[in-house]
């Protein structure tokens, strides 16, 4: 996994954030809204307008206890907690990425509501049953052995729970452009079909509530994120490396059909107290 970390690696990131944060004309030492924060926090395809649409069909509740796996800085989940008052626990793998979500933590105030914690999707620390939600944006690409991710986040969902995710799958040809904002290069790109996604998860125990392509709709837009933010401004620059380089490559394989942007809601399928 040595590419990976040094492709999500960000030295001094608590430095650079503060300085872009006074440079945006915002002041660290007043609480600051999440929604000031969204160009900065929401490393994933579409940005912050992404997590809002997956929030809007993954009816979380206040009273859920949510994971973000692969949470980055943790805007989802201050959006979460900040929006809907839910209890959510993050797991990142990179040690920057934990410390820059734990400052926009306490900068927010939001620190009491979402918990960090440093760890693998394949290993989760957390206890059967453990959460009504899980929740997680554009991370499996990453990962190899999607059925063991799949079956950890299914071990760590109550009966009922639910699986909230977009992700990258693959399309009608092998990405040729590199580096993407998720991999530096093919190495660390693991890709699979929307229908084998559907089938594992269906292997696992999910059923599906919803699971739609939104490339099309994605594409409609103006990316979000999709390029250094001027001077003065937040934006994913500030800990991404490369970006404009990475987000242009991520588009031009969406256009070429060589990725698909995905999204679906899963339910457990399991009753309480019956084997998995």
């Amino acid at each position: 996994m040595a590419g990976l970390d040094a492709h999500y690696s960000a030295p001094d990131i608590e430095a650079r954030i503060l300085a872009a944060i006074r440079a945006a004309g915002l002041n660290p030492e007043q609480r600051l809204s999440p929604e000031a924060l969204g160009a900065l926090d929401h490393f994933h395809t579409g940005g912050l307008r992404a997590s809002r649409e997956l929030l809007e069909v993954a009816r979380i509740r206040a009273e859920d206890r949510v994971l973000d796996i692969g949470a980055g800085l943790a805007g989802p989940a201050r959006l979460l907690a900040s929006e809907l008052g839910c209890r959510v626990d993050c797991l990142e793998r990179s040690p920057d990425y934990c410390a820059g979500a734990l400052l926009l933590n306490r900068l927010t105030g939001l620190d009491e509501r979402i918990t960090v914690h440093s760890g693998s999707a394949l290993e989760l620390p957390f206890p059967d049953d453990a959460f009504d939600v899980v929740w997680m944006q554009n991370v499996g690409m990453n990962i190899a052995d999607k059925r063991r991710l799949y079956a950890e986040i299914f071990r760590v969902l109550r009966p009922g729970g639910r699986f909230a995710f977009q992700e990258m799958a693959a399309g009608n040809l092998a990405p040729s452009y590199f580096p993407l904002p998720w991999a530096s290069d093919p190495a660390d790109h693991f890709l699979v079909s929307a229908g084998e996604m559907e089938a594992l998860l269906g292997e696992c125990g999910f059923a599906a509530e919803l699971f739609e392509d939104s490339s099309d709709a994605h594409l409609s837009r103006t990316i979000a994120n999709a390029t250094p933010a001027a001077a003065g401004q937040l934006g994913l620059a500030v800990f991404v490396d490369d970006l404009a380089k990475k987000a242009g490559n991520a588009r031009r394989s969406l256009e070429e059909g060589q990725v698909r942007l995905v999204r679906g809601v899963f339910a457990v399928m399991r009753d309480a107290g019956s084997p998995e």
